[in-house]
């Protein structure tokens, strides 16, 4: 019991001969990083940290040591008028702001006594600023030149790439070498963005320069920019380009999951130092890339770098990592300069198995449907006119675009394949809407000329209008939209029109000003049609032809298309019963044809009829020239 007694005032007087040693030695403690030891027993935060719990002296490792933002609006720095505050670890910088300069010359100053930035006079930046937006112009010419692509394919593609890269650096470093007193130049065209930094004079590892191109940007240490230079000139470039994405996309990606499918998220910015090239650089470059698509269903981010040969090249990830992502933007961290660019990969949606469903059910409903209505526009004489050659169009429309969206909506395996799929759907579905706009031209003019007995003028101009306007005019559009982008025709689900640069409004535009068209054609008939009623005699003809009319133009809404609105419709809480009153009502479309236009018309039923009728005349004749009143049949024996 003694011995155990002992151990703690044999532990401490351990800890204090420890501590009486160190103060003989002259030792100190360790302390966290951005502090120093005092006195041998605490630590103090240096200039421009703090602890966290604001004590001036703290014990390790119960405190470490914050960087102060020294460029917060709380914090009393002043950069003056034009100029802009940095804040990097433990210290902060003050430049000025783009077209701007320090009266000393001097990139960047952190006391107040240098804070004048006057603003750069025209004639000494348009020599240079000309120059490098020549060099812009160049880059973007030689970009968007087709005949430069279309020409190359797989691993020429991406030599051609390496190789145009590698030129527009060389370009763009050496026009602003030429124009030492130019520090920060900023051109910006419709693809191209580039921003350049020339520095004059050595600096310290603090200062990091900031430049951005586009909606993004890039944090690199300024001792790396000069590369111990210091009696010559150097210079830093960042460039943005925001149609490369198109050339090299993330096919070109082989390290990439198979379960994943990757795309190229950002736009392609390229970094580049001079005059020295390709030298290590002593510290990580921050790079920041604001999304093209903005998705909350991010499932992986890659930062990666266009590793480039004489004989191809592809994106890799060798030292790139990424810091932090969000649904806008990423943060990378590379340990090189070249071109980088965020690969992701998404979440696929999870789609309503209930939806699905009603879709495949009802199309398929429909699909029957309009097999049978163009049978009977076709079979019955009766009421084979111009109302029923318009029915019939869009009814083979309707069937030739359901039967191809159940059948090859969702093959995306073969691209070639499933980029003409797109395209046929796209036109099929476009020439229905066209066909559902004569239909609407159609009722109104037929409602306008009620009273008319003679309709030999609107059948003329419906005959003359109606081929070349159902066909031609989808036509047009598909033609325009496939040859401006091609490559937007299918997707990495469904063989379908892309949603990236607003290419899914070549299908939306038609068919919202359609929508907007056929309802004003059913206001119109409405109104025509309340001021028949108001001036009506009794004549039993002329009444039956107006209630006709009304069924037939409430029955339009949802066969001329105006039921999609409902697909504009969903968001906000009544989204998912706006999902499905919008699945529900236009997969039933050639159900609501067959229903007007042939079970609801006294003609076809009668057509009906006489065809039941025929088929019954005859087992009905035989059966009554056996057993009628003249026969004889035997005798049971």
């Amino acid at each position: 019991m003694q011995g155990s007694s002992l151990l703690p005032g044999l532990c401490f007087l351990l800890s204090l001969s420890g501590v009486m040693a160190q103060k003989t030695k002259g030792t100190c403690r360790p302390c966290p990083q951005g502090a120093s030891c005092v006195n041998a027993t605490h630590c103090t935060c240096n200039h421009g940290y703090i602890s966290e719990s604001r004590q001036q002296y703290f014990t390790y490792p119960l405190e470490i040591c914050e960087d102060i933002d020294e460029c917060k609006p709380r914090i009393s720095i002043y950069c003056g008028v034009n100029a802009k505050c940095q804040n990097t670890k433990g210290s902060f910088y003050c430049h000025c702001n783009a077209g701007y300069k320090l009266l000393s010359g001097k990139a960047q100053f952190n006391n107040s006594s240098e804070n004048t930035c006057q603003k750069i006079t025209p004639s000494e930046t348009t020599n240079s600023t000309k120059e490098l937006q020549q060099v812009v112009e160049n880059i973007e010419s030689l970009l968007t030149n087709k005949t430069v692509w279309g020409m190359e394919e797989g691993r020429n593609i991406t030599a051609t790439f390496t190789s145009i890269l590698q030129k527009i650096e060389s370009v763009v470093l050496e026009t602003a070498l030429k124009t030492p007193d130019q520090k920060l130049q900023k051109v910006q065209n419709r693809t191209v963005a580039v921003e350049t930094r020339v520095v004059t004079d050595n600096c310290s590892k603090a200062v990091i320069f900031n430049l951005n191109a586009q909606m993004n940007s890039m944090d690199i240490h300024c001792s790396d920019v000069i590369q111990g230079n210091t009696q010559g000139l150097s210079v830093v470039a960042f460039v943005s380009y925001s149609s490369l994405g198109n050339i090299i996309n993330a096919t070109f990606f082989e390290e990439a999951n198979e379960t994943d499918q990757v795309y190229l998220n950002s736009q392609v910015v390229s970094a580049a130092i001079g005059p020295k090239r390709n030298t290590p650089l002593s510290q990580a470059v921050s790079l920041s890339f604001q999304h093209v698509k903005v998705k909350p269903s991010i499932k992986k981010v890659f930062c990666v770098y266009w590793k480039g040969t004489k004989e191809g090249g592809h994106w890799s990830m060798e030292g790139c990592f990424l810091i932090q992502a969000n649904e806008t933007h990423s943060i990378c961290s590379c340990t090189h300069l070249s071109s980088f660019a965020v690969l992701m990969a998404f979440h696929r949606e999870e789609e309503d198995p209930a939806l699905t469903v009603i879709t495949y059910v009802g199309l398929s409903f429909s699909l029957l449907c309009l097999v049978l209505a163009a049978l009977t526009f076709l079979l019955c004489k009766a009421i084979q006119n111009t109302s029923t050659l318009l029915h019939l169009q869009l009814s083979l429309c309707l069937f030739l675009a359901h039967l191809l969206f159940l059948t090859a909506i969702d093959r995306t395996k073969i691209k070639v394949l499933c980029t003409i799929t797109a395209g046929a759907l796209h036109y099929l579905y476009l020439a229905s809407f066209v066909w559902m706009l004569l239909e609407g031209l159609h009722l109104f003019l037929t409602a306008r000329n009620l009273t008319v007995v003679n309709h030999s003028s609107i059948n003329r101009f419906m005959k003359k209008l109606m081929f070349p306007v159902g066909y031609g005019v989808p036509a047009v559009i598909v033609a325009i939209s496939a040859a401006s982008k091609p490559h937007l025709y299918g997707t990495p689900d469904y063989c379908w029109l892309h949603l990236d640069q607003k290419f899914i409004w070549a299908f939306l535009g038609p068919i919202c000003a359609i929508i907007c068209v056929n309802f004003v054609f059913f206001l119109l008939v409405l109104w025509i049609l309340k001021r028949k009623l108001s001036s009506l005699n009794s004549e039993v003809s002329t009444i039956k032809n107006i209630k006709m009319l009304t069924l037939k133009a409430t029955a339009q809404l949802f066969i001329l298309g105006c039921s999609w609105c409902l697909g504009f419709l969903q968001i906000g809480p009544a989204a998912h019963v706006m999902a499905y009153l919008f699945t529900i009502i236009n997969s039933l479309q050639g159900f609501f044809i067959f229903l007007v236009y042939c079970l609801l018309s006294q003609q076809v039923r009668k057509w009906f009829g006489e065809i039941i009728k025929s088929k019954s005349e005859p087992e009905t004749h035989t059966l009554s020239s056996r057993f009628g009143p003249d026969s004889k049949p035997s005798e049971d024996k």
